[in-house]
């Protein structure tokens, strides 16, 4: 997410800012546009990553490839901080480490217009702390935890710089011929996906209503400005070593009322494809190479779903799933990556990412609270699948005075 990650999880703290939503509904919200029709809009991201050894290459900022071992946060399988919220300190799980996470925040303008800002927790690899930023658009870092891709808060960005995460200081600028709103690393963090736009879509528009929701489900019958019209141009997939990439057109297809201001494109689980999440359902997405030509879903990402940031397992045994809870009872289920079908049901409300074959991070709320608003003080935990045994990794979620809104969690390779 990732981006961010993740219009889904900005759109679900602008609904909760007036009011929570059923946690099986949170991916929906209602938007009112200028002709008054109502769509459902989902944003869509794909959070699927291949397996990593103990070694890892990791770009240098500079070109070249850089081979370091897993020990920005040092050999302990499972680094938790229950008591924090937002994190202070660094959090890992196996293979998997919170990289970074974004509180997002709407500022209004005179006009009546706003934006959809977003303030982000870095973690540094040299104190193992995270530290606020509010100076980039879009952060995504990288595999290995050194390096992080920015934009500009202006946008669409006419380059990408590499920030370099101990130093905090951006070493090099990768221009683009087209103006860029969203970027993702690969797998292997050898290349980056940007994806491009002709407008801001992160901008809100005073005549395009977004409907407050409420916890059961009904408006409470204010507005606010909402995302405009989608502008999407197409993706340019970029080398990082040497900043060559070519630019390909995909703007969104059908009608403009099925789709987010934002859709981003992300990479396919071994990063030979990239993934086009607009048309997003729950059979799956579309794939294109990187010249746009659409392929085939790759072997074994049949029944990975858009829309959940855990995918693959690291050895593609099993899918993140949806929520699968009825009722008071909270669930969410894990797939048989091969045929689609559920394998278990775990106590969390969404998964997130995978610590390795058998454990995986996921939101869950405190035990025996979960129906009604107690379903949104929730916390990142580790589960293991079969025994179920919940390890608490932060404490539970919300705003405080440096981040504005409920953080979003972004995890990345160690």
């Amino acid at each position: 997410m990732n981006v961010d990650e993740l219009l889904k999880e900005a759109l679900r703290d602008q609904a909760a800012d007036v009011g929570p939503a059923r946690a099986d509904l949170a991916d929906r919200v209602f938007v009112t546009r200028r002709r008054r029709r109502t769509r459902a809009v989902v944003s869509a991201t794909v959070a699927v990553t291949a397996v990593v050894a103990t070694i890892v290459a990791v770009p240098r900022i500079g070109g070249g490839e850089d081979v370091r071992p897993m020990d920005v946060i040092g050999p302990a399988d499972v680094v938790a901080h229950p008591d924090q919220s937002p994190p202070k300190d660094a959090i890992a799980a196996g293979r998997t480490a919170l990289a970074a996470f974004a509180s997002y925040k709407s500022v209004y303008y005179e006009n009546g217009d706003g934006r959809r800002t977003r303030t982000y927790g870095v973690l540094d690899p040299t104190t193992r702390t995270y530290h606020r930023t509010t100076k980039w658009s879009v952060l995504t870092v990288a595999p290995g935890l050194r390096t992080a891709a920015v934009l500009e808060q202006k946008l669409p960005a006419r380059r990408i710089g590499l920030l370099d995460l101990a130093s905090n200081k951006v070493e090099r600028w990768i221009p683009v011929t087209q103006g860029v709103a969203g970027v993702e690393y690969s797998a292997d963090g050898s290349k980056l996906v940007a994806t491009t736009y002709k407008n801001d879509p992160d901008h809100l528009y005073k005549d395009v209503e977004v409907m407050s929701g409420t916890a059961d489900g009904k408006g409470n019958g204010t507005t606010r400005p909402g995302p405009g019209h989608p502008s999407r141009t197409g993706f340019s997939v970029i080398d990082v070593a040497s900043g060559k990439g070519k630019w390909v057109a995909k703007p969104q297809e059908g009608d403009a009322f099925d789709h987010n201001a934002r859709e981003d494109f992300a990479f396919s689980p071994v990063g030979n494809y990239v993934v086009d999440t607009s048309m997003m359902s729950d059979i799956g997405a579309t794939y294109y190479d990187f010249d746009g030509r659409k392929v085939p879903v790759p072997a074994g990402a049949e029944h990975v779903l858009p829309y959940v940031q855990a995918g693959l397992s690291p050895d593609g045994r099993h899918v993140g799933g949806d929520f699968a809870g009825r009722g008071d009872k909270i669930a969410v289920a894990v797939n048989d990556a091969r045929t689609g079908k559920l394998a278990e049901k775990l106590p969390a409300q969404q998964v997130v990412a995978w610590a390795d074959n058998k454990r995986i991070v996921a939101w869950g709320c405190e035990p025996g609270k979960c129906a009604g608003k107690g379903e949104f003080r929730n916390q990142l935990l580790l589960i293991t699948l079969g025994s179920h045994k919940v390890v608490p990794l932060s404490g539970f979620r919300k705003a405080s005075a440096e981040y504005p809104g409920r953080w979003a969690p972004q995890f990345q390779t160690r």
